[in-house]
Order: structure tokens, then C-alpha cells, then sequence
């Protein structure tokens, strides 16, 4: 018996407990995103300028996440008592396709509930999970306690590239992103680990056997840092219901449509404001 078939024994045999009975768990995951940005030093004042930018938009995408699960549902949501500080001296907006509210999953019935504040108004995208297609590998890790196995599937993206240009001149304007768009094709790497028999995992991955506790995708990387199986509180899963009901597909016309709007209100503006715009695509 080679090694790899001795450690799927052990695993099989270390989440019959799991199986045999109705358990819960809640994960803690950190994000954090790599910015590929380009800032023109002609329209920005000096580094340190530049440095403070760079800083408060690096702080908008380490975050922490708490992903509540059990054998047929989970919900993720952001850990509020971590979320970073508004700066009240400038605005920036930051869309994301990845990001979410609070997101919760039907496995049982193959469904998604994404509760979003977006522009002022909450909405409620109801959809359905579509099967990732994940090559499973043999390559294994450690992350904590868990022994991990190797997934990956790769998908399509438009190459962008940003270019943010930004002027304290009052009479200055937002300068529109430079972008490519043209797809281009990545690899997403999973790590799942079968002693905790769920096809969960952070965001939108999921449909392993096992609960996924790393992701990196492209410039984003999501790791489980804590877990706790079988609380001694029972904590609820509900499905989030306030909002605007609306589908995938709908919600992100809708959401098109509004960054066009944005665009052309500042683009066509005299402020004093330092405002930035900008559009991360998964």
C-alpha cells in the first residue's frame, strides 16, 4: 500500500464520525489582493502621495471572512468587527464580481442567495450553482491540522490594465481606466481537505470533497487561518431575504449601467474631491 493510499484511508477513516451525524463548523478566512496598477506621477504630488494610495487601497482587500457551514448549507459574510475604516477624505469605489455581502449556499438543491448593498440600494441575487469543472491532483499540504489535496480549473478573464491618473488641480477630471479587452485564460488552485466532508469553501468556490480552505486566483488569495467544528452553540443558517430580488445576469446589467453613469458624472465634474474609480474583474 503506497503512501497516498494510506493517507485516503486515514482521512476516510477520520470523517466517519463527521458523516454519522449532523455537524456544523465555522471557518475564519483572510483575503488579501496584489494591485497591478499604474499611477501617473505627473498627476499625483510626490510618492509619499502615491504611497498613501497605494496603502489605503491595499487595506480595502485584506479582509476577514467568516464562513458558517453544514452538510447541506453555509453562509459567508464579512467579519464587521474587522472591517477596515472609511477614509473620510476621499472616495473610492471599488466594484468587485467576487465580492459579497453576505452569501449564502443551498448544496442540497444547487441554489445561491447573495445579499448586496450596492449604490445605495440592497438587492437579493437569486441563482443557480453552476458545477466548476476542478481537475483533482495528488499533491498534498498541511494548512493547520488538515491534510489538503490539490484542485484546480481554469476559466476565463478579460486582461485588463488600470492606469489611474489623479490631480489636485480642482479643474482636473478622472481620466478613464486604459483597458484591454481581450480574454485571457488562468488557473484557479484550490486546497480541500475530505476530513470535513462539505463541498463549500470562501466566495463563489466550491463542489470539492472537502471543504476548501485556500484559493488563489489570479492577483486574490483566500486562506482559512481558524476552525471549529461542532460548536457548543448551535448557530442558524438563514437564507438573507432584504432586498431587491434579482438574478445574476440582471444584477450585473444593472451594475454596468451604473459604472457608465459614475464614469461620465466625474468625468464631466469640476470637484475639489479626490475621487477614484475602480473595477476589479474575476
Amino acid at each position: 500500500m503506497n503512501t497516498l493510499v494510506r493517507l485516503i484511508v486515514f482521512i476516510f477513516c477520520s470523517t466517519v464520525s463527521l458523516l454519522a451525524q449532523d455537524f456544523q463548523g465555522v471557518a475564519t478566512y483572510k483575503t488579501q489582493r496584489s494591485l497591478d496598477i499604474e499611477i501617473d506621477s505627473t498627476q499625483v504630488g510626490g510618492s509619499e502621495i502615491q504611497q498613501q494610495l497605494m496603502e489605503m487601497l491595499k487595506k480595502q482587500f485584506q479582509k476577514t471572512y467568516i464562513l458558517t457551514f453544514n452538510k447541506n448549507t453555509s453562509i459567508y459574510e464579512e467579519d464587521e468587527a474587522l472591517a477596515p475604516p472609511t477614509n473620510g477624505n476621499s472616495m473610492v469605489f471599488v466594484s468587485s464580481s467576487g465580492g459579497s455581502d453576505i452569501l449564502f449556499k443551498d448544496f442540497k438543491n444547487k441554489l445561491y442567495t447573495n445579499q448586496v448593498d450596492a449604490f445605495g440600494k440592497q438587492f437579493i441575487i437569486k441563482d443557480t450553482i453552476y458545477p466548476i469543472e476542478w481537475t483533482l491532483h495528488n499533491d498534498t499540504k498541511n494548512i493547520g491540522t488538515y491534510t489538503c489535496f490539490k484542485a484546480t480549473y481554469k476559466k476565463k478573464v478579460p486582461n485588463e490594465i488600470m492606469s489611474l491618473k489623479l490631480s489636485d488641480d480642482k479643474d482636473s477630471k478622472l481620466d478613464s481606466n486604459e483597458e484591454t479587452t481581450a480574454m485571457t485564460t488562468r488557473t484557479v488552485t484550490a486546497w480541500y481537505t475530505p476530513q470535513i466532508p462539505v463541498s463549500g469553501g470562501p466566495e463563489k468556490y466550491q463542489g470539492l470533497p472537502g471543504l476548501i480552505l485556500e484559493v488563489s486566483d489570479g492577483d486574490l488569495v483566500i486562506l482559512c487561518s481558524k476552525i471549529s467544528l461542532n460548536p457548543k452553540k448551535t448557530i442558524e443558517i438563514e437564507e438573507p431575504k432584504k432586498g431587491e430580488l434579482v438574478t445574476q445576469k440582471a444584477f450585473d446589467e444593472i451594475m454596468t449601467k451604473k459604472m457608465e453613469q459614475m464614469s461620465e458624472q466625474y468625468n464631466g465634474r469640476e470637484s475639489d474631491e479626490n475621487t477614484i474609480q475602480i473595477r476589479i474583474n474575476n
